[in-house]
């Protein structure tokens, strides 16, 4: 019910029905009318029905007069007169505090026509129509009642009244809110009549889109999202004001701000193509516009939502659901970008709501555009759920029955719970078989899907970049890049590193050098997979009888670091630093001639090649190859040549990045502490034992009168695999116990000495400009690859219901149903647990006519092969890593055929021939059938000659966020 005060259509709506009276029964026949019959005012009240308030003056005269029996009699009624029942005759407002059976009777909907068709209306007066509700009070206490006492809520339930009192609403225009116009609701009417009231009251065409605002209590607004509620259910009382508001042509809402960008020369008259139209970027928001743009070119629906079909299939309370605000934010940014009255628009409003129910898309990180696709598909689905109460469904598995039947039956469980326009348009259907290794028990089940992502195949090779270090000084480290298995191991790459160097693997070392350090020196055996494209991969050539620390073996391998002593920041400048610099090595030392003099003179003869030695009477000039002189060994921390200053706690340099330890005390037992020093030798470097760190003293030197012997803790030193340094952004074990030497510098020393520019020096072998090159691929292929067999992994086994355990069963996956539009995700992004990459190969897509009828198992109907074939409409594409990329689309136009390039807030025209690159991610196909019935001739696809050279730009020069 509603009635608007004051309206003339109301009154005379009225006094149309008082001349159609009908012939008038006898006296008697219209007592039993009114008063006992069915239709008569002794019926029960039903909730909903509407009864009409009679004056009660008037109502004791008419039944005076049918009680004497005579027509003719001067007690005749006269016309229905409620004048008493009005405060005034203008806005026929109710007077308050009316009371049944003193100031009015309630007659039944019947029996008011019957009165007014034999008694007819007062000129001018409208009907006093009411409708029967349900208390609040009781309403309330029916919630509340327990859910053991059900008979107690059916007795609540079925008292009911006639509510007199309806509420009183102020209807406004958004665009005119001084000029209220007063309308009466019952509690039991629908928001939607509040609406449409509005709509009659103010004139709007049907063609315009209005939506509903209340004042509340606080003076604020609040939307009247769910017209479908009761005027109860939305709390809407009397003397609330209900505003009204119309969308503007360009798709935009007066309430809101006006997110667009507007050139100079642009102005509210602007009209270009309906949807071509670009996005802002807020920050790395460019994987939110490209899924957007393509969506926005799904032309069945683009067109559900430009028609307001919409509007009738908001689910709001789906607990599955966001409150309908998603859809309605989407089809906000849908009607702003096909008004044609924008060339950009900025999708905050959209960013923010997504944000708010999907908090992975809070803030301005970059993210990828298929996540927020299946994110936004998801959210529609259950925004637009026409099943609005999901009831259980038990999936069943084939059990030997037919495929089609299976098929049929989990397609209807699927409606049964979700019934939308995204099923309707994106949802497939799988067939998925699963096999038991072990008892070869087969199940059958078939799945719904929304899009297909499909892997590209990989190549089974990998480049690796690494340095190969010599034995011999003279040669600079070259760099090298190798082909090697991807899922091969160490051993692989030294492999393929002794086909381009001639030394044997047996001789190779590899470990991988981290800020000075050496972070991990790895095992023959381990997996290349342990290496990321960014590590910095050294691999040294050694003894072939050598290992670290290993004693059955004739050589000792040594990692040597190298440090300058550098002046620390302290007030009496009485401490120093040591700081690592440099590429550490790994030495190798015969076992009998270990002394610290011998390693001196080795060490001296691997850093020849930027180590210039002294020439000077007065210093060394022995052959460095000498290693029988015991007379001139440099004391581990102090400098050859008689000098006994300790030079106090280890620092570590600023740069180092390392914990400071302290120094070896000094040794005062015989031995290497106390041998002659001659003063004439001169030493470049003192030698020092330190952790892997490169830092603290570790005094597991044995020192005795012959030579120097390394003690290793069990286990330890056989080529192990050890992370033996730290790197800030990783988490790792305690590196275990090594022999590391550190050759500790002078500052004076290095600077006359050491050539830095020699030292950083190396060699690019032939190899470095080798590039694997990636064949293209035919997306049928990536199709076959999906439907391909394949064993589950370990992590995600199967519970084979014969077996009664989990299994690594094979699993194959089928096409039997496609969608009118089939969204093909490339799985570019590979991740592992110890790499990830991104797969730029080019993978060839047809822009028309692809074919699926070999794919698709379901028996087809072969007169209508267009069931089975796809024409391209949209592209999301990824230009960039892993780290950083660039988001954009490609997108063919609903209205004219033409294909666009939408790059954030720029929009520009290309022909087909541009839209195939390696940087297609997501792929959107239309079916042939489809696209015929909506768009029965399509325009040329290419665009004009001048607008050719607009074109997307080259991955290699994309600007990225």
């Amino acid at each position: 019910m509603a009635a608007v005060a004051a309206d003339p259509a109301a009154v005379d709506a009225a006094e149309d029905r008082e001349p159609q009276r009908k012939a008038v029964p006898g006296l008697e026949s219209q007592r039993r009318q009114i008063k006992s019959s069915e239709s008569g005012r002794e019926r029960p009240l039903r909730a909903g029905e509407s009864w009409f308030l009679v004056e009660q003056h008037w109502y004791q005269q008419w039944e005076l007069y049918v009680q004497g029996g005579d027509q003719d009699s001067s007690t005749f009624p006269g016309c229905i007169n409620n004048a008493k029942l009005f405060e005034d005759q203008v806005n026929w407002r109710l007077k308050k505090g009316l009371v049944e059976g003193e100031d009015y009777v309630l007659l039944p909907e019947a029996a008011w026509h019957y009165l007014v068709s034999w008694y007819g209306l007062e000129h001018g007066q409208p009907p006093i129509e009411r409708k029967v509700v349900v208390p609040s009070s009781l309403c309330i206490c029916c919630v509340g009642t327990p859910a053991y006492a059900p008979f107690q809520v059916v007795e609540l339930l079925s008292i009911q009244e006639v509510e007199v009192y309806p509420v009183e609403l102020l209807l406004v225009q958004h665009s005119d809110m001084d000029t209220p116009c007063t309308a009466q609701f019952s509690h039991t009417d629908s928001v939607d009549l509040v609406l449409r009231t509005a709509r009659e009251q103010f004139l709007v065409s049907p063609q315009e889109e209005t939506r509903l605002w209340v004042k509340n209590a606080e003076g604020s607004f609040e939307r009247l999202c769910n017209t479908r509620v009761t005027v109860l259910d939305a709390a809407l009382k009397t003397g609330q004001l209900v505003v009204m508001e119309t969308r503007n042509k360009d798709g935009t809402w007066p309430s809101a701000q006006p997110h667009t960008t507007k050139s100079a020369s642009e102005d509210e008259n602007f009209q270009g193509q309906p949807g071509i139209c670009g996005l802002t970027n807020l920050g790395n928001t460019c994987f939110m516009n490209s899924a957007l743009q393509c969506l926005s070119n799904v032309p069945q629906l683009t067109e559900y939502f430009l028609k307001n079909r919409y509007l009738e299939e908001l689910n709001f309370c789906n607990p599955l659901g966001m409150k309908g605000e998603i859809a309605e934010a989407y089809a906000d940014l849908v009607k702003q970008a096909w008004s044609g009255h924008h060339r950009s628009i900025v999708p905050h409003v959209f960013k923010t709501k997504v944000g708010h129910f999907a908090s992975q898309f809070l803030g301005y990180q970059q993210h990828d555009s298929q996540e927020l696709l299946s994110f936004l598909l998801d959210g529609l689905h259950e925004d637009l759920n026409r099943v609005k109460k999901k009831e259980y469904v038990e999936l069943c598995d084939a059990a030997g029955r037919p495929d089609q039947e299976v098929a049929q039956e989990a397609w209807q469980n699927h409606k049964r719970r979700n019934d939308s326009v995204i099923v309707d348009t994106f949802h497939g259907l799988f067939k998925s078989t699963l096999v038991c290794p072990d008892c070869g028990n087969v199940s059958v089940t078939f799945d719904p899907f929304c899009y297909l992502s499909v892997p590209l195949p990989v190549s089974h090779k990998r480049v690796m970049e690494v340095f190969f270090v010599s034995m011999d000084p003279r040669r600079k480290p070259e760099q090298h890049r190798l082909v090697v298995p991807k899922k091969g191991k160490i051993s692989d790459l030294c492999v393929a590193l002794a086909k381009h160097t001639g030394v044997s693997p047996e001789r190779m070392m590899v470990a991988d050098v981290f800020s000075h350090r050496f972070y991990k020196i790895y095992q023959l055996e381990e997996s290349l997979s342990s290496i990321l494209d960014r590590d910095d991969i050294f691999i040294y050539e050694v003894s072939g009888r050598s290992a670290i620390g290993e004693n059955s073996r004739e050589d000792v391998v040594l990692p040597i670091y190298l440090r300058e002593r550098t002046p620390a920041r302290d007030y009496n400048n009485s401490y120093y630093g040591l700081m690592l610099f440099g590429h550490p090595l790994l030495v190798s030392v015969p076992r009998d001639r270990l002394s610290w003099d011998a390693l001196y003179h080795i060490l001296l003869y691997r850093l020849s090649r930027y180590v210039t030695r002294p020439s000077s009477d007065d210093e060394d000039d022995g052959d460095e190859k000498d290693l029988e002189d015991k007379d001139n060994i440099p004391k581990p921390g102090h400098v050859a040549g008689g000098s006994s200053q300790d030079p106090g706690p280890e620092q570590a340099g600023p740069s180092s990045g390392v914990a400071g330890g302290s120094r070896a005390p000094v040794d005062n037992s015989a031995g290497p502490s106390h041998w002659p020093q001659r003063a004439r030798r001169k030493h470049l470097f003192t030698l020092q034992t330190v952790n892997s760190n490169g830092t603290s003293d570790r005094s597991t030197f044995n020192e005795d009168t012959h030579g120097v012997s390394f003690s290793c803790e069990p286990g330890l030193g056989r080529r192990e695999g050890g992370f033996l340094g730290s790197r800030a952004h990783d988490h790792l074990p305690s590196p275990p116990a090594q022999p590391y030497i550190a050759i500790d510098w002078e500052p004076e020393m290095k600077k006359r000495y050491y050539d830095e520019v020699e030292a950083e020096g190396y060699v690019k072998h032939d190899c470095v400009g080798y590039v694997l090159k990636k064949a293209p691929v035919r997306l049928q292929e990536c199709i076959e690859l999906f439907t391909t067999v394949e064993t589950l992994e370990k992590e995600n086994p199967w519970y084979c219901p014969s077996c009664k355990q989990h299994q690594l069963a094979t699993k194959k996956l089928d096409l039997w149903m496609l969608p009118e539009t089939l969204i093909i995700h490339l799985k570019r992004f590979s991740y592992t647990k110890f790499s990830r990459e991104k797969l730029d190969t080019l993978v060839e897509f047809p822009i028309r006519d692809l074919d699926f009828s070999e794919f698709v198992i379901k028996p087809q109907n072969e007169s209508a092969p267009e069931l089975y074939k796809y024409d391209l409409i949209a592209v999301s594409n990824h230009y960039g890593g892993l780290r950083d990329g660039h988001y954009t689309t490609f997108a063919c136009n609903k209205d004219s055929g033409q294909w666009h390039y939408f790059d954030d807030s720029s929009v520009s025209p290309v022909t087909e021939n541009q839209i195939e690159s390696k940087a297609a991610y997501v792929l959107f196909y239309q079916r042939q059938d489809v696209a015929r019935r909506l768009q029965p001739q399509p325009a040329s696809s290419d665009p004009p000659a001048s607008l050719g050279s607009s074109s997307p730009p080259n991955s290699e020069f994309m600007d990225v966020n």
